[in-house]
C-alpha cells in the first residue's frame, strides 16, 4: 500500500496548526506506523522546533533539496534516534518516526521568497520521501493560507485536515478553502476546531461547524492555558497524555488511520 499524504492547513495563521501536526504525526507513530513530517511552510518554518531542532542541529534542509544540494534521503532526520530532550519527546525512542525540516537561516528564506519555489519539484520530493522511507504517513505543515504551495498539497493529499478556531474570521477562510478542496476532490476532507473556550459546549459547537461546512469534524481541542505555557518545548501530548487537549487530540488518530 502507497503511503498516503495527510496535509494539515488552515487559511489563517495562529491556529496552533504545527503544534497539531507534530502531536498527530508522533501519536500515529506511537501506534507503530512508519510516519514522516514535511515543513513545507518554507517562508516560516517551525515545526523542528517541537521536534527538539535549531539552525545547528538541522542538517540538510528542504531548502536544499529545492536549490539541487540535497537528497531528500540525506535530509530525514530520525527522531526515533535522536529524540532530544524533553519527557514527552523521550516516549518517541526507537518509533519510526522522521523529520524533513526547512531551513531557519534568512538568508535561504530570502532565497525562497525572491526565487519561488518549484512546485514540480516539490511534488517529486514528497512522493520521493514516502518510497525512500517506506513511509505509512506523511504528514504536511502547510503555509497559512491559500498559494500555489498550499493548492499543491491538497492536490496531492489522501486526507486534508482544516484547523479552524471558533472565530469568525476563521470560518470565512475555511469556507473557501473547503471549497477548494472539494473542487480538487481531496478524498478524505476533515475539520478540527482548535482554542475553543471550555465554558462553552464543545458538543454544540462540533455540531454546529459540521452543519454549516457539511464536513466531519473530527474533535475540539480547548483553548488551554497548559499548552500556552509549554511553549512548544516539548510534544504536549505525549508530555501530558491525560490531559483534556490529549485526549482530544488522540481521538483525531482513529479518522487518520481508517481514512481509506
Amino acid at each position: 500500500m502507497k503511503g498516503k499524504i495527510v496535509s494539515i492547513h488552515s487559511f489563517r495563521g495562529g491556529t496552533g496548526k504545527s503544534n497539531v501536526t507534530a502531536n498527530l504525526a508522533a501519536q500515529v507513530a506511537m501506534t507503530g506506523k512508519r510516519v514522516g513530517v514535511v515543513d513545507t511552510d518554507i517562508q516560516s518554518p517551525g515545526i523542528h522546533v517541537l521536534f527538539g531542532l535549531d539552525e545547528n542541529k538541522m542538517g540538510k534542509t528542504m531548502n536544499d533539496f529545492l536549490h539541487g544540494k540535497a537528497t531528500i534521503r540525506e535530509i530525514g532526520f530520525s527522531v526515533g534516534d535522536h529524540p532530544g530532550e524533553g519527557e514527552g519527546r523521550a516516549k518517541l525512542v526507537g518509533s519510526n518516526l522522521f523529520l524533513f525540516p526547512s531551513s531557519i537561516k534568512g538568508g535561504e528564506i530570502s532565497q525562497i521568497l525572491r526565487e519561488g519555489i518549484d512546485f514540480n519539484l516539490l511534488n517529486e520530493g514528497l512522493q520521493t520521501t514516502i518510497t525512500e522511507f517506506d513511509l505509512d504517513y506523511l504528514f504536511i505543515d502547510t503555509h497559512p493560507g491559500l498559494n500555489e504551495e498550499t493548492l499543491l498539497s491538497i492536490a496531492t493529499s489522501d486526507v486534508l485536515i482544516i484547523i479552524l478556531r471558533p472565530d469568525n474570521q476563521d470560518l470565512q477562510g475555511t469556507s473557501v478553502t473547503v471549497d477548494i478542496a472539494r473542487s480538487l476532490d481531496v478524498p478524505n476532507l476533515f475539520l478540527l476546531v482548535n482554542k475553543a473556550l471550555p465554558k462553552y459546549d464543545f458538543s454544540v459547537i462540533k455540531k454546529d461547524i459540521e452543519a454549516q461546512f457539511e464536513a466531519t469534524v473530527t474533535g475540539v481541542l480547548p483553548l488551554s492555558f497548559d499548552m500556552a505555557e509549554n511553549a512548544s518545548k516539548d510534544l504536549f501530548s505525549l508530555r501530558y497524555p491525560d490531559h483534556e487537549w490529549s485526549k482530544s487530540l488522540r481521538g483525531v488518530v482513529d479518522f487518520v488511520l481508517a481514512a481509506k
